[in-house]
């Protein structure tokens, strides 16, 4: 398994919205923004509950048919989170901006675009996911996500954890897996060729970096544990930085 970064977000950072939040990890930072519940238009009223409209803005150029595929996908997610029959013939509006992405080893990048969106997929759902916090949005539960490659090392298979652009490429095969705040699955996206124990050991890795439990650990056990799970935790981090945004918004200057 591959070592990562810490993932880094702030929230509340575009003032004319209702909720904002800009997030980085694995050489991605996207921002997003969201308004709502606001009142909908009448081909996007739905009579029983609130329509959930994602819009994914490329870092270049316009939206195409891989933006419509990633919106299609957070949107269905994410209706699955917000309590959508709370509010009825409205629409809860989520833009997110993609504005950094990572280094590839090709110079047309053209040649790996369409993996791209399996890479991209967990920014995107994190950068919503916090932006609904920061808006206030009700919602049954959070959801973290990440993604995995699965490659061939030698006579065995490893598993990389937020795979590069390269790393996609040279792959048997990508997943992407999202769990909500119950421990439950929420999204399972896989591409390529891969076997039921392949799919076995993503889904438990994944399971560990996003519904690892958050309990105080002192001396050794600290440290025996950082190196017994790789990648990050998710679930701390969604937390300590809704607890940071808290306390800062408590405190009076």
């Amino acid at each position: 398994m591959t070592a990562t970064t810490a993932p880094e977000a702030a929230l509340g950072i575009l003032p004319r919205a209702d909720g904002s939040a800009k997030y980085s990890h694995a050489g991605y930072t996207v921002t997003g923004s969201v308004n709502g519940p606001i009142e909908a238009q009448r081909r996007d009223e739905h009579a029983y509950e609130a329509h959930v409209d994602v819009i994914v803005r490329p870092a270049a150029g316009v939206g195409g048919t891989r933006e419509r595929h990633l919106e299609s996908i957070l949107q269905s997610s994410l209706s699955q989170l917000i309590l959508v029959k709370d509010f009825p013939r409205s629409l809860i509006q989520i833009v997110l901006q993609v504005e950094n992405s990572p280094e590839n080893d090709y110079v047309d990048t053209k040649l790996v675009q369409a993996s791209l969106n399996f890479s991209i997929m967990p920014a995107l759902l994190q950068t919503a996911v916090l932006a609904l916090l920061s808006a206030a949005v009700p919602m049954r539960a959070t959801a973290t996500a990440t993604a995995i490659a699965v490659a061939q090392q030698g006579d065995h298979k490893k598993t990389i954890i937020d795979p590069s652009p390269r790393d996609i490429e040279t792959a048997h095969s990508v997943h992407v897996l999202a769990f909500t705040s119950h421990d439950e699955l929420l999204l399972a996206e896989s591409e390529g060729d891969f076997t039921v124990r392949d799919w076995d050991d993503v889904y438990e890795t994944a399971k560990r970096i996003c519904c690892r439990s958050a309990r105080p650990k002192e001396g050794m056990a600290m440290v025996l544990d950082e190196d017994d799970v790789g990648g990050p935790d998710m679930r701390h981090f969604l937390q300590s930085t809704m607890e940071s945004k808290v306390a800062a918004d408590l405190h009076w200057k």
